[in-house]
C-alpha cells in the first residue's frame, strides 16, 4: 500500500485490477481525462493509452477529452475548476510549468490548483523542416537564418509548450530570426508542415516524427537531445552544433486541488499499472521516450522544480505571451 512504508508491488500491485475509486468518487459517468491539445500529438495519444488501461484496471469507462487552445490553459482551467473527486483529470505536458512564466495572467495556479499523480513519459524533440527546404543539416539552416532574418517560420504545436520555448532557445542561442506560427495542436502544425507551402520548421516529439523519418516525408536536422538517438540513426544532434542545446518534453497526469489521498493514491496504482506494462515501456523505447517511475509527492516537487527551471529560460529567451 501507499503510506509510510511506501509502495508494496507484486502481489499487491496484481491485485489492483479489482480497485474501484473511494466512495467520494463512486459517480454514475465516466473518468474523463481532459487534453489541453488536438487529437494526434503526443499528449493525445499518451492520453488514450492510458485511458484503456485505466478502464480495464479501476472497471470504469475512462474517455479522453480534447480541449486545444492557449497552450494547453483551456484543459488546465476546466480541470482547476472540476470536482475533487476524480472524474476529472488532466493530462498534461511540459508547458503546464512554463505557462507559470511565460504568460503574464493565468486564471489559474499551475501549481496550488492541481494534486499531481505522476509522470507518464519524457520525450526529446527532433528539428525538422519541409521537405523542400533550401538547407539540409543545422549549420546549413543558421546561416540561411543568418542572411534571410525573418523569411523563415517555425510551426508552434502549442505555446508555452516545450517545443515552443525548444524554438526559442534555438533562436537565442544560434542568434537568428524566425518567425514563429502557432497552431493549437502538433497534428494541424505537423500537417501543414508536410505541405511545404506554408511554415519551414518545427520541433517536434520523437513520437510523432520518427515514422516521417523512415518514410523520407521530412528534412531531419537534428535531435534536442545531447547524444544522437539509436531510433534516428544517422542524424546529429543539435548540440553538436550549437554546444550544450538540449531540450526535453514530459507528460503527466494531474486532478484537481484537494484531491483526496485515498482517489489519488488509487489513480497512481492505475496509472502505475499502464506505464510499468512491458508493451508500453516497449513502445516508449521504440520511440525514443524514457518512462521515470515518480510517486504523487516526487511528481508534486518535479513540478515545482520545473517551474523554477523554465522560468529562467523564459526570462532569457525574452517569450511571452498575453
Amino acid at each position: 500500500m501507499f503510506g509510510k512504508k511506501g509502495w508494496l508491488w507484486g502481489g499487491v500491485a496484481m491485485a489492483l485490477g479489482a480497485w474501484m475509486l473511494p466512495a467520494a468518487a463512486q459517480v454514475n459517468r465516466p473518468i474523463t481525462i481532459v487534453v489541453g491539445a488536438t487529437p494526434g500529438g503526443s499528449t493525445d495519444t499518451l492520453a488514450r493509452v492510458i485511458a484503456q488501461s485505466m478502464g480495464t484496471t479501476l472497471k470504469r469507462t475512462v474517455i479522453v477529452e480534447n480541449k486545444p487552445g492557449a497552450g494547453g490553459n483551456i484543459a488546465a482551467q476546466y480541470v482547476a475548476k472540476s470536482a475533487p473527486d476524480g472524474s476529472t483529470l488532466l493530462m498534461s505536458f511540459t508547458s503546464h510549468t512554463i505557462n507559470a512564466t511565460l504568460f503574464k495572467n493565468l486564471p489559474f495556479n499551475p501549481v496550488a490548483d492541481f494534486t499531481p499523480i505522476t509522470m507518464v513519459a519524457q520525450v526529446p524533440s527532433v528539428l525538422v523542416a519541409r521537405k523542400n527546404a533550401p538547407f539540409d543539416d543545422v549549420k546549413g539552416l543558421i546561416d540561411y537564418a543568418r542572411k534571410h532574418p525573418n523569411k523563415l517560420t517555425f510551426a508552434i504545436g502549442g505555446q508555452g509548450s516545450s517545443l515552443h520555448l525548444a524554438s526559442e532557445q534555438f533562436k537565442f542561442a544560434t542568434q537568428t530570426d524566425i518567425v514563429n506560427i502557432p497552431y493549437k495542436g502538433t497534428g494541424p502544425a505537423l500537417s501543414d508542415l508536410l505541405a511545404s507551402d506554408t511554415v519551414d520548421l518545427m520541433f517536434a516529439s520523437t513520437i510523432n516524427v520518427l515514422p516521417h523519418y523512415k518514410q523520407g516525408t521530412l528534412k531531419f536536422l537534428g535531435v534536442s537531445s545531447l547524444q544522437p538517438l539509436p531510433q534516428f540513426a544517422g542524424l546529429p544532434a543539435i548540440a553538436s552544433v550549437v554546444p550544450g542545446y538540449r531540450s526535453e518534453a514530459w507528460f503527466g497526469l494531474f486532478g484537481p486541488a484537494k484531491l483526496p489521498r485515498e482517489v489519488t493514491d488509487t489513480l497512481y496504482a492505475a496509472v502505475r499499472q499502464a506505464i510499468d506494462a512491458p508493451a508500453y515501456r516497449q513502445r516508449m523505447e521504440s520511440e525514443a521516450a524514457t518512462v521515470p517511475t515518480m510517486t504523487p509527492a516526487q511528481f508534486a516537487d518535479f513540478i515545482k522544480k520545473d517551474v523554477q527551471f523554465w522560468g529562467d529560460i523564459v526570462k532569457k529567451s525574452g517569450a511571452t505571451v498575453e
